[in-house]
C-alpha cells in the first residue's frame, strides 16, 4: 500500500480560496463568529488597565474609597467577556460541525456521480481518507485554527498598541524582542511540522497494518507468516516511536527558548521601568500594566507561528478534497437529457419511455480509461427484445465489457450503443439503470436485516412482496436458517452470510424490481449444485420475455439461451444456440468435451 507524501509548500492563498463556496454557506456562523473574536479579544486585552487604575487608586494611595464601585464594574467586564467566550466556542462548533458535514456531502455525492471506471483504480481507504479525515483537518482549521490565529493576532495588535500609548520608549524594546521570538518560533515550527507528517504517515501505515491483520488473520495463519507481520509491525511502531520523541523534544525546546526571550525582555522592562518610577517619569500602575502586556504577547507569537504550520499542512486536506471534488464525470448525461429526463437525483419518471430491452451495438470500439489496448474492435451485435444472450469465453476476452458497455457502466470509445433503437446517450443514465436486474458473481450486500436488502430492488414493495420474491429463487431458505428469518442482520458488506447465501439474496433483490433487462454475471458460481436446481427453474420463468445476458463457466446454466456468443480477444468468433454451436465442432464444442473429460457435468 502507498501513502502520499505531503508537501512542505508554503501558506497558499490560492488553495484556500477553493473553500469560498463553503464560507458562503456558513457566513450566518462565521460572520458572527469572528465578530464576537474580535470583540472578546479587545475587551480582554483591557483587563491590565483595570489593574493599572487598582495599583494607581488604591494601592499607592493606601484607601479603598471607590473600590466597591470598582469591584463591580471589574465583575461586570468579566461576565461580559465570559459570556462572548461562550458565544464563541458555540459558534465555531456549528462552524466545525456544518462545515465538515457540508464537505462531507457534497464528497459523498460527486462519488455517486463518478464513473465506474474512478471507483475501480481508488481504493476504498483512499476515498474514506479523503472524505473523513482530511475533511475533519479542514473543518477544525476553519473554525478552531482560524479564530485561535486571529485572536493570537489581535492579542499581539491590542497588546502593543495599548503598550505605544501607555509608554512608547519601553514599547520599542518588545518591538526588538518580538520579532526575534517570532523567527524562532517559526524556525521550530517548520521542523514540527515535517517531523509530525512523518508521524501521521506512520499512523496511518500502522492502521493498514492493522487492518490487514485483522481481515488477512485466517490467511496468515494458513502461510504461517505471524512472525514476519509482527516484525513488520515492530519496525513501523519503533519507528513512529522514534518520530514522536524527536517532535516531542523539538517541542520541549522551542517553548523554553521563546520564553527565555520573553524573560530577558521582561528583566530589561522591569530595569528600565523600576528606573522611570523612581525617577517619577512613569507612573507605578503603568508599569504594572505594562508587564502584564509583556507577558501576554510572547504566548501568542507561539499560537500564531504553529497555527500557520497547521494551515500549510491543511492545505494537503484541502488540495485532496477539492481535487476529489473536481474529478471529471467523464460518463454523465448532457444538459438536453438532463432537461428532459432528470438527472439521479431529480428524475422526471413522468417522461421516462417504457423500457423494451433491444439492444443494438453498432460498430463498437472500446479500451478502457487506464488500459492501452483495445479490450472490443469494431463489435456490432443486434439483441432483439426478450432475447437471453450467454457470453462464454476466457478471462479478458471482453465477456464483462460486454455487459458493462450494454449497461453504459462505460461508454464506447467510438460507436454507439442503442437501446430499443436509440443512443443510450440520449437517455438517462437513471432511466437505463432502473431498468436492470443485476446479479453479480460477488455480490455486495449492505448493513442491514435481509428483508432489508432484498426490499432495496423495490423501496415501495410489502412485506409479502419481498418474501414471495425470495420464495421465488429459494431465497427464503437463507432466513428460514436464521432465528431471527428476514429481520436477521447480514453484517457489514453481509459478512455473516456465506458468498452463496448472498448470490440468493441479490437474486432476489433483482427478482423484486422485476426489470425488462438481467444480467447475471457467473450468478450461480457460488450456489451448490442442489440449490442451483433449485433456482434453475425459477430463473428460466423470471427470464421469460425480458432481455438477459447471462456470464457463465457452467455450461448448464447457459445452454438454454436464445443466443449464445463465444467471445475471443473483443471478437465473436462463434454465435448460435448450444445445438448449432456442438454440431459446428467450434471451441465452444471443444469446452463441452473438456468438462465431460474432466468429470464435470456441462448440462
Amino acid at each position: 500500500m502507498e501513502y502520499e507524501q505531503e508537501t512542505t509548500s508554503g501558506l497558499s492563498l490560492k488553495m484556500w480560496l477553493r473553500l469560498v463556496k463553503y464560507f458562503k454557506q456558513m457566513k450566518r456562523q462565521i460572520f458572527p463568529a469572528l465578530i464576537t473574536v474580535v470583540l472578546t479579544t479587545a475587551a480582554f486585552s483591557a483587563f491590565p488597565l483595570f489593574t493599572r487604575y487598582a495599583v494607581d487608586h488604591f494601592v499607592i494611595p493606601g484607601t479603598t474609597d471607590g473600590l466597591p464601585l470598582f469591584a463591580g464594574a471589574y465583575f461586570a467586564f468579566i461576565v461580559c467577556v465570559g459570556t462572548g467566550d461562550v458565544m464563541w466556542v458555540k459558534l465555531l462548533m456549528a462552524v466545525e460541525m456544518k462545515i465538515g458535514l457540508l464537505i462531507r456531502r457534497d464528497s459523498f455525492v460527486h462519488l455517486q456521480k463518478l464513473q465506474i471506471a474512478y471507483h475501480n483504480v481508488n481504493s476504498v481507504g483512499y476515498l474514506i481518507g479523503r472524505v473523513m479525515s482530511d475533511t475533519e483537518r479542514i473543518g477544525g482549521m476553519i473554525s478552531w485554527g482560524f479564530s485561535g490565529f486571529i485572536e493570537a493576532l489581535l492579542t499581539l495588535v491590542f497588546s502593543i498598541t495599548y503598550m505605544l500609548i501607555l509608554s512608547p520608549k519601553l514599547a520599542l524594546i518588545l518591538m526588538i524582542v518580538i520579532p526575534v521570538a517570532g523567527l524562532v518560533a517559526w524556525y521550530f515550527q517548520r521542523k514540527i511540522m515535517v517531523v509530525s507528517r512523518k508521524v501521521r504517515e506512520l499512523n496511518s501505515r500502522i492502521t493498514g497494518a492493522y487492518n490487514e491483520g485483522i481481515t488477512g488473520s485466517k490467511t496468515s495463519k494458513t502461510l504461517v507468516i505471524e512472525d514476519v507481520n509482527s516484525e513488520e509491525f515492530a519496525k513501523l511502531s519503533a519507528k513512529m516511536l522514534r518520530e514522536s520523541v524527536r517532535n516531542s523534544r523539538l517541542n520541549a525546546i522551542m517553548m523554553p527558548m521563546v520564553m527565555s526571550l520573553g524573560s530577558i525582555a521582561l528583566s530589561i522592562l522591569l530595569y528600565r521601568g523600576g528606573i522611570l518610577v523612581s525617577r517619577e517619569m512613569l507612573d507605578f500602575g503603568v508599569l504594572s500594566a505594562f508587564i502584564a502586556y509583556a507577558v501576554s504577547t510572547i504566548e501568542p507569537i507561539v499560537w500564531v507561528s504553529g497555527i500557520m504550520s497547521e494551515m500549510v499542512s491543511a492545505q494537503v486536506g484541502i488540495e485532496r478534497v477539492t481535487g476529489l471534488q473536481g474529478e471529471t464525470v467523464t460518463i454523465a448525461d448532457s444538459p438536453e437529457v438532463v432537461e428532459k429526463y432528470g438527472d439521479t437525483f431529480e428524475p422526471k419518471v413522468e417522461n421516462w419511455e417504457p423500457v423494451l430491452g433491444g439492444v443494438t451495438f453498432d460498430n463498437v470500439t472500446f479500451k478502457y480509461p487506464d488500459g492501452e489496448e483495445y479490450v472490443l474492435e469494431d463489435f456490432s451485435l443486434d439483441i432483439p427484445p426478450g432475447t437471453t444472450v450467454a457470453i462464454v469465453g476466457e478471462t479478458g476476452a471482453g465477456k464483462s465489457t460486454i455487459v458493462n458497455l450494454a449497461c453504459r457502466f462505460y461508454e464506447p470509445t467510438s460507436g454507439r450503443v442503442l437501446i430499443d433503437g436509440r443512443d443510450s446517450r440520449e437517455r438517462s443514465q437513471l432511466w437505463l439503470h432502473s431498468s436492470l436486474g443485476y446479479v453479480l458473481q460477488d455480490p455486495h450486500l449492505f448493513s442491514g436485516t435481509i428483508m432489508e436488502n432484498i426490499r432495496y430492488g423495490k423501496l415501495e414493495a410489502s412485506d409479502e412482496d419481498v418474501i414471495a420474491a425470495a420464495r421465488l429463487v429459494a431465497a427464503d431458505t437463507v432466513a428460514d436458517r436464521m432465528p431471527e428469518g428476514f429481520g436477521a442482520e447480514v453484517g457489514e458488506g453481509g459478512d455473516k452470510l456465506s458468498t452463496g447465501e448472498k448470490q440468493l439474496i441479490s437474486f432476489a433483490r433483482a427478482v423484486l424490481a422485476d426489470p425488462p433487462i438481467f444480467v447475471l454475471d457467473e450468478a450461480t458460481s457460488s450456489i451448490d449444485t442442489e440449490t442451483e436446481r433449485l433456482i434453475q427453474d425459477a430463473i428460466s420463468h423470471m427470464l421469460t420475455g425480458r432481455t438477459s445476458f447471462i456470464i457463465a463457466h457452467r455450461l448448464s446454466t447457459i445452454a438454454h439461451a436464445d443466443l449464445i456468443l463465444v467471445v475471443e480477444d473483443g471478437r465473436i468468433v462463434e454465435r448460435g444456440t448450444h445445438k448449432e454451436l456442438l454440431a459446428s465442432g467450434g471451441h465452444y464444442s471443444e469446452l463441452y468435451k473438456a468438462m465431460r473429460i474432466d468429470g464435470l457435468s456441462p448440462m
